[in-house]
Parts: C-alpha cells; sequence; structure tokens
C-alpha cells in the first residue's frame, strides 16, 4: 500500500470515510461551512479553496492513476482515505495574521511576481492547531504529510504560485516539515552544482519555519499542586499584589459606570442577542474605517450548527441596553476523542477557550478587559476549561496573567533565488521572538510560587 493525492475543488470527501474530531472548533466541517455558505471563503472572497485529499492506494489494484499523483474517481473501491489539507489560492494577505509583506516587496524589487501564494490556515483565525483533516485510525507522520506537500507543489506549479504559507500549525506538525525537507544549505549547493552544469536535477525547496508569540492562561494553580483555580480570586492569589489590586480596581471601575456582564451560552443566545453583537462586532471595524470579515449569517450559522461551543458575554448599561459584546468559542472538555496531531493526547486534558470577536458601542474605562478577558477567565475557571487563549498580539494580556507561548508557521519558497535571503530572514526572526518570548516571560505578574516553567511554555 502506498500514498497518493487527489485535487479536489468541493467538501464531497467529507462522506469518503470517517473523520477523527479536530483538535479546535475551528477545524470543525461546521465551521468551514458557514465560512463557505456566507461567502467569507471562495473566489469572491480571494480565498479560493483546493482540497488535497491523501489516500492510500492498493499497488496491485488497477487504478486509473494520473502522471501527476492524482487518481481517478472510479478507483474509489481500491483506496482509502487518509487525511485532507485545505490550501488556498490568494492574490492577498489579509485575514491571515502572520506576515509576509517584506517578502513580496523583494519580489517586487526584482520584478517577480509574489501572487499568487498558497496558504494554508483557518481564514480570519490566527489560532494554533492541526491544518489537516485526519481519518479515524490513523495519525499525522512523515509519510502524509511529504504526499500533501508533493500536492501543494502540484498546484503552485498549475496556478504558477511563487510559495506556501502553513499558518498557525503545531509544533508536530513543523517539527516534521521542517525535519523531513531539504534545508537552505542544501539548496545553496544544488544551485551551485545547477549552475556548474554538474547537475541538472530540479532543486527541491526546504520548508522554512518561523515562530511567533501568543500568550496563553493555564488553569493551573501551582499553589494548590497544579490544580485547577477553585474561582477567579484564587486566580488573583497567585499574582503580585499590584497586579492584584490593579484588576480588582478596574473591575470597580467597570461597575462604578453602572455596567453590568452577562454570559450566555449555546441556545440561551437569542437572535436579538446575535444582532446586537454584530452591531458591536461592526463598530471594532468602522472606527479604523474598515469592513468586517464577516456577515451575521456567519455567526448566525455557528449559533445553528455548533452551539455547544459558543459562549457570548454582554455588557448593559445603567438602562439595560447592551452596550459592548464579546464572542468566544470553546472545546468541549468531556470530549475522549484523541487528538492525532498533538501525541495523541485527550482533548479533555487540553480544552481551550477561544476569545474571538469584540466591539463596543463607546468608550468605557476598562470595559474591554472585563468583557474579553476577566469573563473568559471566570468561564473557563466555572467549566473547568485548561487553557484560555484570547487571541493574537498584545503585551496588555501578559500582565494579567497570560503566558508567552511559541506559534510555528512553515513557508516554501519555489524560486531557489530567493531561497537563501528568506532563510536567513526566517533564522533571524525565529532569534528575535525566542529573546521577545524570554523577555516577556520574565515580566510576568505571578508571585514566585506561582511562576510557571518557561521551557514547557515555549516548547
Amino acid at each position: 500500500m502506498s500514498l497518493e493525492y487527489a485535487l479536489i475543488n468541493d467538501t464531497s470527501w467529507q462522506s469518503q470515510t470517517e473523520w477523527q474530531t479536530p483538535d479546535t472548533p475551528f477545524m470543525s466541517f461546521e465551521f468551514w461551512q458557514a465560512l463557505t455558505d456566507t461567502g467569507a471563503i471562495g473566489e469572491q472572497a480571494g480565498w479560493l479553496p483546493i482540497f488535497i485529499l491523501v489516500h492510500r492506494v492498493d499497488d496491485h489494484a488497477d487504478n486509473e492513476d494520473s502522471t501527476d499523483g492524482s487518481v481517478s474517481s472510479t478507483a474509489n473501491n481500491a483506496w482509502q482515505p487518509v487525511a485532507v489539507m485545505p490550501v488556498f489560492i490568494k492574490g492577498h494577505h489579509r485575514g491571515e495574521f502572520v506576515f509576509d509583506h517584506s517578502w513580496a516587496e523583494a519580489y517586487a524589487r526584482y520584478g517577480v511576481d509574489y501572487y499568487p501564494r498558497l496558504v494554508t490556515s483557518v481564514p480570519y483565525t490566527p489560532i494554533t492547531g492541526q491544518r489537516l483533516w485526519i481519518a479515524k485510525g490513523q495519525t499525522l507522520n512523515d509519510d502524509i504529510l511529504k504526499t500533501a506537500i508533493a500536492g501543494i507543489d502540484d498546484i503552485a506549479q498549475q496556478v504558477g504560485a511563487s510559495s506556501w504559507h502553513g499558518l498557525f500549525v503545531t509544533p508536530t506538525l513543523a517539527s516534521i516539515a521542517t525535519t523531513s525537507m531539504p534545508t537552505e544549505v542544501d539548496v545553496e549547493r544544488a544551485i551551485v552544482a545547477q549552475e556548474s552544469g554538474i547537475d541538472a536535477v530540479p532543486i527541491e525547496m526546504p520548508i522554512l519555519e518561523r515562530q511567533g508569540c501568543q500568550f496563553l492562561w493555564q488553569n493551573k494553580d501551582l499553589l494548590n499542586n497544579s490544580q485547577p483555580f477553585a474561582d477567579f480570586d484564587a486566580f488573583l492569589m497567585t499574582l503580585k499584589a499590584k497586579k492584584r489590586k490593579t484588576i480588582r480596581a478596574e473591575r470597580r471601575k467597570v461597575a462604578e459606570q453602572g455596567i453590568t456582564c452577562e454570559r450566555k451560552c449555546g441556545d440561551a443566545i437569542s437572535e436579538a442577542d446575535w444582532k446586537a453583537f454584530y452591531h458591536c462586532y461592526v463598530m471594532t471595524y468602522a472606527v479604523r474605517g474598515q469592513q468586517p470579515y464577516l456577515t451575521l449569517d456567519f455567526f448566525m450559522a455557528l449559533a445553528a450548527s455548533m452551539p455547544r461551543h459558543i459562549m457570548l458575554a454582554q455588557a448593559f448599561d445603567a438602562s439595560g441596553e447592551i452596550i459592548a459584546s464579546s464572542l468566544f468559542l470553546y472545546d468541549d472538555p468531556d470530549s475522549d476523542n484523541q487528538n492525532p496531531d498533538s501525541d495523541n493526547v485527550d482533548v479533555s486534558d487540553n480544552a481551550t477557550l477561544y476569545g474571538r470577536y469584540w466591539g463596543a458601542l463607546g468608550e468605557y474605562d476598562s470595559l474591554h478587559f472585563e468583557l474579553c478577558y476577566y469573563q473568559g477567565l471566570e468561564f473557563a475557571i466555572e467549566q473547568g476549561l485548561t487553557f484560555f487563549d484570547p487571541g493574537t498580539q498584545g503585551e496588555h494580556k501578559l500582565v494579567r496573567g497570560f503566558i508567552p507561548t511559541t506559534t510555528h508557521s512553515i513557508h516554501r519558497i519555489y524560486d531557489p533565488r530567493f531561497v537563501p535571503a528568506i532563510g536567513d530572514f526566517c533564522m533571524r526572526d525565529r532569534m528575535h521572538m525566542a529573546q521577545y518570548r524570554k523577555q516577556a516571560f520574565e515580566a510576568l505578574p505571578f508571585n514566585a510560587d506561582n511562576m510557571p516553567d518557561f521551557n514547557s511554555s515555549n516548547s
């Protein structure tokens, strides 16, 4: 049995086998269907998807193989789906959160097209997680990933893409990708050999890794044998007195403005609540003169298809009017599914709350901190969730107990002339980000007895 790939333009593959439950709600079929049905992805949105189906083939079957490594649909009885990777053809960088604008500028200076480019990510969602759907009984490995990358290379050749970018991938995927491909040194040697006429073999490009930093809260009370926090006050007691006082003062300021907050989950969120939330969400973009990526129909689709993963925090003024909203998604803490992309760790051991979308109708002192962070912390503690990922960027998260954590992205550049410079950029960028994470870690507000381990947070 060997692995091959097929390039598919629709989601017909979803019904061809049983698939493992993804490690985050953002890779659920329901989330992607909502993106598709509401136009957030597709040709008009500039996110044109192609799905790479990795399948196991019976080498002795009479399959109608094509020369590009794909397989005819008439041979379905001879192959077994193993994994699927989404790839988007893009002519822009919007909604990605890992920035390669300087690479595009370098291409432009040399008169080379950087667009289209290929991207594998969850659109508009800077959340670390699997980037392949894995069939039940399978585990992500070197063979699966190499086959998927062969499919990526095929797409790149067909559309003339400059590069491929896998964003916010798991450490496991990043490790497999970077250790199974040629290095920048290998490429430089191959270029020299080719230019000298010694070797005319096509040059295979490496997978380059970049690292970043996000801030992740852990529901782990080191003062109490690493048990989950009993309540919000138990969390506060792990902080230095000055930081503890600041957070309590911020929460007081919200109450002194006559503002009250409420949390609702799933089916308890009414249509009126969703409309009020969307009004707030749109305002976040309007103040910057932008249009939002997502529509009200998208959020209503999530409400209908995956209510058990949704929490909405609302802020009311003294008259009872909604003045701000913050939307969260979260893992099912009772799940017994295995996560194939994180060394087969039980999903319930890593159940996470994800802070995603926020907006307010005006300026209110400390309300952003209350609705986006403190309400989320209280909810995570109440639900027994292990982590709280509040979203990308922001040192203001750091001083509220969110720990600097490594993020990973992987990149494949198809023009060998640019590989050495971009490889050097990635190496220097990793060094810079490692230094930044260390400095950020040293600024954490925890008292000495509850200081987490730096190495375990940055593996």
